[in-house]
């Protein structure tokens, strides 16, 4: 079996993020950027996978700048056999991104995509629902558990009520969450082994995919600081300042 994984760079989830003076966006400059954490939570379970038998190959693909590269290098060095960079400085829609995803998908004839549910950076969460929909695939999403067996992926996904269990025919659309697993550190030789490892680099042009965009960023600002709180010396006053507040 082939599994393709799909990830992104984005912001280093450990650095505080900065937004442009003129409100167009965040500032990238002199940012440390790395994998998206719930995409190297997909690539560690496609390893696992590996690992198990369960698959024979782990193709990672990415869209963006030259510098994605780094990104499918340390997929690589986590375990993937080759990496697909579709080079573009356009900051790619989701739509557009399952497009692209899609006429890879075409190419590669997977038999089980395994993505992050979003990415931390535009939090949109549609990626993998799209790309199911384009492919007509059956999808599980925000899973914590993954099983293949006979044709099929059994998939636990937190739900509101607890868990819920699917079982999805193969080729089918995962999407990974945050508690589907612990993803590994790359030791120092396969870091090295993954310079040696192929990335294939191709344009949205080679995939006839449009991505001049649909939707426009009208401003960005940072979160309205926290107002200091307010110290109560009894339980009484406590209930006060809430019923005050509206709260109770």
């Amino acid at each position: 079996m082939k599994i393709l994984v799909p990830v992104k760079r984005v912001i280093d989830a450990n650095v505080k993020v900065r937004v442009k003076p003129d409100q167009s966006g965040v500032d990238l400059s002199n940012v440390k950027m790395s994998m998206n954490p719930f995409c190297e939570i997909a690539v560690e379970e496609a390893v696992r996978l590996k690992e198990k038998g369960a698959a024979a190959e782990i193709v990672v693909v990415s869209i963006g700048p030259a510098q994605a590269q780094e990104t499918i290098r340390t997929a690589l060095a986590m375990g993937a056999d080759r990496g697909v960079l579709i080079q573009t400085d356009d900051d790619v829609e989701p739509l557009e991104v399952a497009k692209l995803l899609q006429a890879v998908i075409g190419q590669e004839a997977p038999e089980l995509v395994l993505m992050g549910k979003q990415a931390i950076d535009g939090d949109n969460n549609a990626v993998g629902q799209m790309l199911a929909a384009l492919l007509d695939w059956p999808q599980a999403t925000f899973a914590s558990k993954v099983e293949i067996e006979a044709g099929k992926a059994k998939v636990t996904r937190e739900v509101d009520g607890g868990l819920q269990t699917l079982e999805v025919d193969l080729p089918a659309v995962v999407t990974a969450d945050l508690r589907l697993n612990e993803p590994r550190y790359a030791s120092l030789p396969n870091i090295m082994k993954a310079k040696k490892k192929p990335i294939d680099v191709k344009s949205t042009g080679d995939y006839g995919v449009d991505v001049k965009g649909h939707l426009k960023v009208l401003k960005v600002s940072e979160p309205p600081k926290r107002s200091a709180g307010v110290k109560v010396e009894t339980a009484a006053d406590l209930v006060g300042k809430l019923k005050e507040a509206g709260v109770l």
